[in-house]
């Protein structure tokens, strides 16, 4: 099966240069690595906490899937982790504002640190 690297300057680069990619396209399917929200062109964390990050997270996969040729309606699974599993609420109403039914499967966990002082960050898989 081939691999096909997803790369698009409208979402943020690698964390710190690490080995990996924004994005894996293979059999039909795109994978997104963990995304956060951070600001493409700084790199910085947008501030306002875990709502503007979300929203931020969000911005940051549509533009991922979008390079793909796919979108956030093509999203069937979604992995989410929180610094503190007490903004899933916060979390959660930006994310049914964002996901379309019908709703992919999730996974949401508390994680003990992400990197850069974030304080979501989501991974998908979606269809191209």
């Amino acid at each position: 099966m081939s691999k096909t690297p997803v790369r698009t300057s409208a979402a943020p680069a690698p964390f710190q240069g690490a080995p990996y990619n924004q994005a894996i396209v293979a059999g039909g399917f795109v994978y997104v690595s963990g995304q956060g929200g951070l600001d493409a062109a700084t790199g910085a964390v947008v501030e306002g906490g875990v709502v503007a990050e979300t929203e931020k997270t969000f911005d940051n996969i549509a533009a991922i899937l979008e390079a793909a040729g796919s979108s956030l309606a093509n999203i069937v699974r979604a992995g989410v982790f929180l610094l503190d599993l007490d903004e899933f609420g916060a979390m959660n109403d930006v994310y049914k504002r964002r996901m379309a039914e019908p709703f992919p499967a999730r996974t949401t966990v508390q994680a003990a640190r992400l990197p850069g002082g974030l304080r979501v960050e989501i991974d998908v898989i979606a269809t191209v």
